[in-house]
């Protein structure tokens, strides 16, 4: 029998009493520290709350900056600390549980809005379209440049930072819980996907499902990313996602065979000897030295050649 996490809880004083709000700010953090998130949020306006969960970090250190930021905060605020790691879909799900708000907007840990007006842009958009489902997009306008970063950088901007416009042609391959906001009514008929270990792919598969009952609007409420990773990071990464590609293949073809990622994996499956080469893109893609155009091409190589096995 698997145990449920024990939750330990922290709130501010405006939590009890404060009337139901329009937004809730959710933010699940595993060993990232959200307290400078927290404090640019913490001027918010009226009708706002904030939900963070530490899914078993294991750090007493980092979660009693939480819990004091917490504690301290002006706006209605609640900390959620688990005492075992839940994953990202597990715990995004419990997260919108302790929410109250009719709209919830799952901020990553490692974000940082990129105006003043960030929670009031998302506000307005509410008031105005009521919308089932939207991605605000992010940047690295805030991003420190750190030279081991580097390769992420420029992957990321090459498919990630990209205008509202432009992620509109795809609106379910553009969706990342760093920066999402969701009706409280198509929360509840459509979670995450509970079965999605490691990292990757949840967000996206479920936009896939919400795709087919609602619209997804892409607009400009960006913020930056703040935690890039080392390329070592970002392979590993990509190798726990294979699993996680495997199970969206499975169950929407249809539309992961117009990614390029997929076009590419196809090719890649039949090409003889993987095992030999496989290893070798990883290699010259995280090597420093090797120029960065060619390393962000042997990354995006390296990850088709690892789907490749799913497809």
């Amino acid at each position: 029998m698997t145990l449920q996490p024990v939750e330990w809880i922290v709130e501010s004083k405006a939590w009890r009493g404060a009337p139901t709000p329009a937004l809730s700010i959710l933010i699940p953090f595993f060993r990232d520290d959200p307290v400078r998130l927290l404090a640019a949020l913490d001027g918010a306006p009226a009708g706002v709350e904030v939900v963070v969960l530490d899914d078993g970090s294991g750090d007493g250190d980092l979660a009693a900056r939480v819990a004091q930021a917490v504690g301290a905060a002006a706006l209605p605020a609640r900390f959620v600390r688990l005492s075992t790691n839940e994953g990202r879909s597990k715990g995004r799900n419990r997260l919108a549980g302790h929410a109250r708000g009719g709209h919830l907007l799952f901020l990553d840990a490692d974000m940082l809005p990129d105006r003043p007006t960030f929670v009031a842009d998302w506000l307005a958009l509410i008031g105005a379209t009521n919308p089932a489902v939207a991605f605000g997009g992010f940047s690295l306008d805030q991003t420190p440049r750190i030279r081991e970063h580097a390769l992420h950088r420029a992957m990321a901007l090459k498919s990630d930072c990209l205008s509202a416009a432009v992620r509109q042609q795809a609106p379910e391959k553009h969706v990342f819980t760093s920066n999402l906001l969701v009706r409280r009514d198509v929360f509840e008929t459509i979670g995450f996907d509970e079965a999605f270990t490691g990292w990757g792919w949840e967000d996206v598969e479920w936009a896939m499902r919400v795709a087919r009952a609602h619209p997804i609007l892409h607009v400009d409420i960006p913020a930056s990313h703040l935690g890039l990773d080392t390329a070592a990071v970002i392979a590993r990464k990509y190798e726990q996602s294979a699993a996680n590609f495997a199970r969206v293949v499975a169950s929407h073809r249809a539309v992961v065979e117009t990614y390029p990622s997929y076009r590419v994996a196809r090719l890649l499956r039949r090409a003889p000897l993987r095992g030999l080469w496989r290893p070798a893109l990883k290699a010259f893609a995280v090597a420093d030295l090797a120029p960065l155009p060619a390393r962000d091409l042997a990354m995006r190589l390296y990850r088709a050649a690892l789907y490749a096995e799913a497809v």
